[in-house]
């Protein structure tokens, strides 16, 4: 975007750099109003140009700035060095690596109120070495907090792996548009809170379509279903939600108790006698329908019972708490051969699948977490985890169906389409049935006739809003699965009220 900038549309990358050196600096007035010390590290390329231009506008405006420089000065590149000359006519004297008083000045950068990290931009692919390191390692001793230019010096930028060293940022000023480094890896812990700053790039590059975007509230709330006012509640869609097992009662629970409040007209729980006694105790608005089981578990011969029924649901959900026992398996292989409704495939179901069960011919929505993508792609979960955009890219190489990757930053995406990045949810979902709620949200919405991908990218930015108000009205850590069923109808109504649109 850069050079484009510059060769397309004549936008000289000294203006850029102007703009971004503006956007930072606009955030050390937030966080140092009454002024202070800070110091200013700067790399050779044009992310250093940017912090040359940072630590002129905060010398300007009265702030007692230090600029260290981890380079020698003719390795500058000529953007950067162009502002260093600039910064230099304005009084400030940079400090070089082969400066005798590199050494001292890097060590004491503890004393000051902030740091401004430019060391490193997007195009930092190598691990990093020499004065960047030392640089990166004293900032992170310092205990100072750090605001960083684009990105955080040593984090790459296309899948948020660390460069061997790399800072840890208070605050993370991206340039132009949100980055793979800010979703995933330890880019995700390191950004901080991150903001993306206009710079002036052409709109025209901006809105180009890419491989990936952040929805937002008002694309969710333009996708969610209408419910009309002379609606029955055989117009709102039959979930048949087909999980648990003796060994795990809850999950059907969690499941229907999220279709019913995602507005599903009925809601029907399939399985064994131990699961729905537990869901008819708890969840008193389900349908019940057993299934043959053995030893606790679904038994094969329950593929025919559902099959039977098939033409009574609009949608379903297959897998929460229902284990791996080979019966269980052979259900699955024998419903799904002739299984014909949008299905929303979770938990143990996708277990099975890795173990060669094959999937149902039609719309299916795959919701795994990283350790169950593993299992599917026969890799680790750090493996997976490394760069999630490429985990699911051969996801859906390989299952051609779509696929949400839970965890920090959701992922959703199916063949042909781009992918959906999620910004709601919160630490505190990291804990038991969170993920059997999310199944019961998007099978809510299939039933509705969303098509998965929709369903899916709304799901997940529902489910996670729910989630922030139950720790905004709960507390950030201790808030339950259920706690987030029961606040999906409040999430729902700010999603849409919030867009006029009610």
């Amino acid at each position: 975007m850069d050079r484009r900038a510059t060769e397309e549309f004549g936008i000289p990358n000294r203006i850029l750099m102007e703009r971004a050196g503006l956007a930072v600096f606009q955030a050390v007035k937030e966080l140092l109003p009454d002024g202070g010390c800070l110091t200013v590290f700067c790399g050779k390329g044009n992310n250093g140009g940017d912090g040359f231009a940072v630590a002129r506008l905060a010398r300007e405006h009265g702030y007692h700035v230090e600029l260290l420089v981890a380079a020698e000065a003719d390795q500058l590149s000529d953007e950067a060095a162009e502002q260093m000359h600039i910064a230099k006519a304005q009084g400030l004297q940079p400090v070089f690596a082969d400066d005798d008083r590199w050494e001292r000045k890097v060590e004491v950068v503890g004393c000051r109120d902030l740091i401004v990290d430019a060391l490193l931009g997007t195009g930092a692919k190598c691990e990093v070495r020499g004065p960047v390191r030392q640089a990166i390692q004293s900032i992170n001793r310092s205990g100072v907090p750090v605001i960083s230019v684009d990105v955080p010096s040593g984090i790459h930028c296309d899948t948020g792996e660390e460069l061997g060293e790399s800072v840890w940022a208070l605050r993370t000023i991206t340039l132009g548009l949100p980055k793979p480094f800010l979703f995933e890896g330890i880019g995700l812990e390191h950004s901080g809170c991150w903001s993306v700053a206009e710079i002036g790039y052409p709109g025209s590059l901006l809105h180009e379509p890419t491989d990936a975007r952040l929805i937002d509230r008002e694309w969710v709330a333009n996708m969610l279903p209408e419910r009309l006012r002379a609606s029955q509640k055989g117009d709102n869609g039959s979930v048949v939600v087909v999980a648990g097992s003796r060994q795990m009662r809850g999950a059907a629970t969690l499941a229907a108790r999220a279709a019913i409040r995602s507005g599903a007209g009925l809601v029907t729980v399939a399985g064994v006698g131990d699961v729905l006694n537990a869901v008819a105790a708890n969840v008193p608005e389900s349908l019940l329908l057993p299934l043959p089981e053995a030893d606790g578990v679904v038994s094969p011969e329950a593929a025919k019972v559902l099959l039977d029924r098939q033409s009574r649901y609009s949608s379903a959900v297959f897998g929460p708490g229902m284990t791996q026992e080979p019966s269980v398996a052979e259900f699955f292989r024998e419903a799904w051969a002739r299984w014909e409704k949008p299905c929303v495939i979770d938990a143990d179901a996708l277990n099975c699948v890795s173990k060669g069960v094959d999937l149902p011919a039609g719309e299916c929505v795959l919701t795994p977490h990283p350790g169950e993508v593993g299992r599917l792609l026969h890799c680790s979960i750090a493996e997976a985890q490394s760069d999630r955009f490429r985990t699911v890219r051969l996801a859906l190489e390989k299952f051609g169906k779509c696929l949400l990757l839970k965890g920090p930053y959701s992922i959703v995406s199916e063949p042909g389409q781009a992918m959906l990045v999620n910004q709601t949810g919160n630490p505190g979902m990291a804990s038991g049935g969170m993920g059997d709620v999310l199944s019961g949200v998007i099978a809510a919405l299939l039933a509705q006739d969303l098509p998965g991908y929709y369903a899916a990218g709304c799901g997940m930015y529902w489910h996670g809003l729910a989630a922030d108000h139950c720790a905004s009205e709960i507390g950030p850590v201790g808030f339950t699965a259920m706690d987030v069923a029961n606040a999906l109808p409040g999430a729902r109504a700010r999603i849409v009220s919030a867009c006029d649109c009610i």
